[in-house]
């Protein structure tokens, strides 16, 4: 989705860095250069008030330096220390996550395990970073949430902070003068702040998405916009082991900016444009200067002198083109690989119907030898069905799936966990479909031009020599061809829909509003007084009895100071920030963007939407690091 520049999160957040490194002093617009690729540009020097430069600005995380600064004695070494709120990690201009992997969230949240300091730390930090989320964003939210989980919890807790600090605050970080210099322009409507627990849908977290940036998140390793690729040294010998390269997705990475959210047939296509487009602009740039290539231009001193100022002033642009196309076709190698290994197509060609499929095409499918490479796939779409489907599974029928998963080498340990959350939890799906009438057309017409697409990729794969293995270009024809080419549906995932219900409840479903209906509804800035809101712990662990996985014991609501007012639930809102306890994913991301697009298109203002987790998870992580821990402790 295109950002107004400057509103977006990741360009509040830069601002601020930019303030703490200029010691909290603001910074001359005049002095931003926008050209550096991190956004970070150097300021001008920082000078003490006897206007001698300061050599040195330390940035730290934590409080570990301050602790051993001050056990070593050398705290008179450090002149003045500052505190921001940037407690926070930006992955897209308008998505972000609190890091939070090493805590274990959902485990944390939904574990009989966890000790009452561990769940209060986990909350506290949670709150922590979602005020810093609010500071940086410049204005107090309206807060809504379900009642009875943890997001009731963290609201409630968010609510107090935010209303203490507007009312006792001397220095109020929401007032014009304290907002970083990025924020003027903000629209005058306040946002609305959305906490969803992750149980709200399971599904989102396991799901074979055919999206470029849900590819490349599943598929491959990445990390803070970090991608790392290992390719065989030898690809004729495997004994010499693999060679691992790192990519980088920066803010001025055009080809992402453009394709991350789009299904990966038409990114495939744009690849091949692109790669066109700077064919013909180096072409020509040869042409007029008589040089025979682009590498040799700057060393050919016969080249015309009209044209070479105007060469050599497009030279950095044609190589920064270059090397992000070159950069992307590899990404585009690996993803191949890996759906042509994993079989990702089928089992995307599945989820899309997953309500239709019987008891028996599920059962088929695990036990099939042609599905993939990595069993984890075959419990992902089995965890999908189960939790899905309207119907009923004995404990027969249980035991035979099992009994499949593990005869096809996956590791069942998280259907115990699985079982309770499904006999327990009314996972109700509010996934709809737009237009399926004319999503078989947009398919078939597809179809007939990436057929024709994947001759012309071949010839790329060699022309552009981005290192690719060598089989692989050699057979890139018959890969592509053996990929199911289809759009994906046009749908909305639940928390688009909730959303949706919240942000626009005149255009959203009645099921959707039905859901949302009794979301509890937050204002820091009202006069009424809330109480005191007791220790999560003490709200989590009263009233005994049992309870839903991720869901409060007690009564909602019962608590001192719990009750939320309900005025103006159906108010509409332009902004949001949608915020899963337990953790997030890019599938959810990118339909929610998608939605923003699709509703706006054609207004002359659209909706914004920002996107935040505890931690984003791709389906491995979330199974491996967190099902698995809850299944084997339901299991035991």
């Amino acid at each position: 989705m295109a950002t107004v520049k400057g509103h977006s999160l990741r360009d509040r957040q830069i601002a601020s860095l930019k303030q703490v490194l200029n010691l909290n002093e603001p910074l001359d617009q005049r002095d931003e250069n926008d050209s550096h690729a991190n956004g970070l540009a150097p300021a001008v020097p920082i000078l003490t008030a006897q206007g001698e430069p300061i050599w040195k600005v330390l940035v730290f995380d934590d409080l570990d330096f301050a602790a051993q600064t001050a056990a070593a004695g050398n705290s008179d070494k450090i002149a003045q220390l500052y505190d921001q709120y940037l407690n926070f990690i930006v992955a897209e201009p308008d998505l972000f996550s609190l890091g939070m992997q090493k805590k274990h969230t959902y485990w944390t949240l939904n574990s009989a395990k966890t000790t009452d300091e561990d769940l209060d730390n986990v909350v506290d930090r949670i709150v922590s970073g979602l005020f810093s989320v609010v500071v940086t964003m410049g204005v107090v939210p309206i807060i809504r949430c379900p009642k009875g989980a943890a997001a009731e919890m963290i609201a409630g807790k968010l609510d107090r902070k935010l209303r203490d600090h507007i009312l006792n605050s001397r220095d109020n970080l929401f007032s014009s003068s304290a907002r970083p210099a990025s924020s003027a322009g903000t629209p005058t409507s306040r946002p609305v702040l959305i906490i969803l627990d992750r149980n709200v849908d399971l599904n989102s977290m396991l799901s074979h998405s055919w999206t470029y940036q849900s590819l490349v998140h599943d598929v491959l390793n990445m990390k803070l916009n970090r991608i790392t690729i290992e390719t065989p040294i030898d690809e004729n010998n495997p004994a010499k082991g693999t060679t691992k390269k790192s990519y980088d997705l920066t803010s001025t990475d055009f080809f992402w900016t453009k394709n991350a959210g789009l299904p990966f047939p038409q990114v495939a296509e744009d690849i091949d444009t692109e790669l066109s487009k700077y064919k013909e602009d180096a072409a020509e740039i040869t042409r007029k200067t008589g040089a025979s290539s682009i590498e040799d231009l700057q060393n050919d001193t016969s080249a015309k002198a009209q044209h070479l100022k105007a060469a050599i002033t497009l030279l950095p642009q044609l190589r920064e083109r270059k090397a992000i196309l070159d950069m992307h076709m590899n990404i585009l190698a690996a993803l191949l690989t890996g759906i042509k290994d994993r079989q990702l197509d089928n089992y995307f060609q599945v989820e899309e119907n997953i309500m239709k499929q019987t008891k028996a095409q599920i059962l088929e499918f695990i036990r099939g030898d042609t599905k993939g490479k990595d069993p984890l796939d075959k419990l992902r779409l089995f965890v999908i069905w189960f939790l899905s489907t309207e119907q009923d599974t004995s404990t027969a029928e249980w035991n035979q799936f099992k009994e499949a998963l593990t005869a096809a080498g996956v590791d069942t340990a998280c259907l115990p966990y699985i079982w309770q959350v499904r006999a327990t939890t009314k996972m109700t799906q509010l996934t709809t479909i737009n237009n399926p009438s004319s999503q078989s057309s947009q398919t078939s017409d597809l179809f007939g031009r990436f057929s024709s697409l994947s001759t012309r990729l071949t010839d790329r794969l060699k022309d552009t020599g981005v290192g690719v293995p060598g089989n692989l270009a050699s057979n890139f024809d018959s890969l592509i061809g053996g990929i199911k080419n289809f759009l994906p549906a046009d749908r909305d995932l639940t928390i688009t829909k909730i959303v949706e219900s919240i942000m626009d409840p005149q255009a959203a479903s009645t099921s959707a509003i039905a859901k949302t209906e009794n979301y509890l509804y937050f204002d820091p800035r009202s006069a009424n007084a809330r109480g005191t809101m007791p220790p999560p712990s003490a709200a989590i662990r009263a009233g005994g009895g049992s309870a839903p996985p991720g869901a409060l014991p007690g009564a909602p609501g019962s608590g001192p100071g719990t009750g939320a007012s309900f005025g103006q639930r159906r108010q509409g809102y332009s902004d949001a920030v949608v915020f899963t306890v337990g953790g997030g994913s890019m599938d959810e991301y990118g339909n929610l963007q998608e939605w923003v697009a699709r509703t706006g298109e054609g207004k002359a203002t659209r909706k914004r939407v920002v996107y935040g987790s505890t931690e984003l998870l791709n389906a491995r992580e979330f199974i491996t690091e967190e099902l698995e821990r809850l299944g084997r402790e339901f299991g035991s």
